[in-house]
């Protein structure tokens, strides 16, 4: 039997694992996997990322059996960002790790829970998603006898912390010197793994944010006939697939248009990246880090991609309908965290008895920490049992 090819030697510029800036709880290695296979591991087998099966896409999990949720974004973002870095010589494994953690801390109902628990927390703190996916990764997991969280890697927890503002990185800075903090501070990028993962987290939800969309019925083919980046490939795939054309083959059309975007964007990214790491020719991680950030399209797939992006914000996200359920969801939301910090007692024991055990600014973080860890059909239920109300179906 022939054997598969063996994976591709890392770049210099890559993550190598052996050369780790280590977990913020010292451990031994582990046996038969590398440090960056062990954070994905650990992530798989998290209760958050369980709960992303239950979590808002874009649209409401009873609204279909067939949408995407966050668990299965999270799942294709994996799938391109493990493509795009076997060709650059990147590591894999830590890309996987990265996007199967990215929206951990995502709260129920997608961005309009979270918009809604920002503004629920606009005197506490506030509330970000991708700030709340590290917390969970650092403190709200409980699986461990000698420590809470998940005690990640640094180039993990490095890869989800896309941004931050000043007043947050300062904080982490006081707790953690040197630490993830730091380059919001003085400048300077992330791993290329990282920057990677950040560009697939986009190229995927375009492209399935299409899928959906049109699945759902409120956007047609025909509406994104005007958009060039879905145009094109459509063409191609006519040209291709004449009988494509037929009235019954509209999915399978669709089908072969977003898979060949998707392609076309990949190779996009290898090639406008492969030039820029041509160009710096940075030798270790830490040379990355100074340069600017070299993961990218090239400037006229960004021009196309910042098109269809803002042809689903105009026809999708903010669709009447969407608008609508988005709008019910937030109550939902304003609600129960009103609900839960004038009567902690509401939350289960644990929760209840740290919400009661600190001040105000504590017992908003620990009803934030609560209502964002809740599935979207759970939240609804809880709604209900506190209010007697049923806004959303589950």
């Amino acid at each position: 039997m022939q054997s598969l090819p063996s994976a591709p030697s890392l770049a210099a510029c890559a993550c190598h694992p052996e050369q780790s800036r280590g977990r913020r709880h010292p451990q031994e290695r582990a046996p038969t996997r590398s440090e960056f296979q062990r954070d994905r591991d650990r992530i798989v087998h998290s209760t958050a990322f369980r709960r992303l099966v239950y979590k808002t896409q874009v649209f409401l999990n009873h609204e279909g059996d067939l949408f995407r949720t966050r668990l299965t974004h999270s799942i294709e973002v994996a799938q391109l960002g493990r493509s795009i870095a076997r060709s650059l010589r990147l590591n894999e494994d830590l890309v996987e790790a990265v996007s199967l953690a990215h929206d951990l801390g995502h709260t129920p109902f997608g961005h309009a829970g979270q918009d809604a628990l920002n503004d629920c927390m606009k005197d506490y703190g506030g509330f970000e998603h991708n700030l709340q996916s590290l917390r969970v990764v650092d403190t709200l997991e409980e699986r461990y006898p000698d420590y809470d969280g998940l005690n990640l890697t640094f180039e993990t927890r490095e890869g989800i912390l896309k941004h931050c503002s000043r007043r947050n990185a300062e904080l982490m800075e006081q707790r953690e010197p040197g630490g993830i903090g730091w380059r919001f501070l003085h400048g300077g990028q992330p791993s290329l793994e990282a920057q990677l993962c950040n560009l697939a987290d986009e190229i995927a939800y375009n492209a399935h944010d299409v899928d959906d969309g049109v699945r759902s019925g409120l956007i047609r083919i025909e509406q994104l006939c005007d958009v060039p980046l879905f145009e094109r490939y459509r063409l191609q795939a006519l040209a291709a697939f004449p009988h494509l054309q037929a009235p019954c083959e509209q999915r399978r059309l669709l089908n072969e248009t977003i898979r060949r975007m998707l392609s076309d964007q990949v190779y996009d990214v290898i090639a406008a990246t492969s030039r820029a790491l041509a160009a710096h020719a940075p030798a270790s991680v830490d040379d990355v880090r100074r340069q600017p950030a070299m993961v990218a399209f090239t400037p006229a797939m960004r021009a196309e991609s910042l098109q269809l992006k803002q042809f689903l914000f105009r026809e999708l996200y903010r669709h009447e309908q969407v608008m609508h359920t988005m709008g019910l969801a937030q109550q939902v939301v304003h609600e129960l965290f009103a609900l839960y910090f004038a009567k902690p007692v509401e939350m289960p024991a644990a929760q209840a008895a740290q919400a009661m055990g600190g001040d105000e600014m504590k017992r908003a973080r620990v009803v934030s920490d609560f209502i964002a860890g809740m599935t979207d059909r759970y939240a609804v239920r809880e709604h209900e049992r506190l209010t007697g109300k049923r806004l959303l179906a589950t």
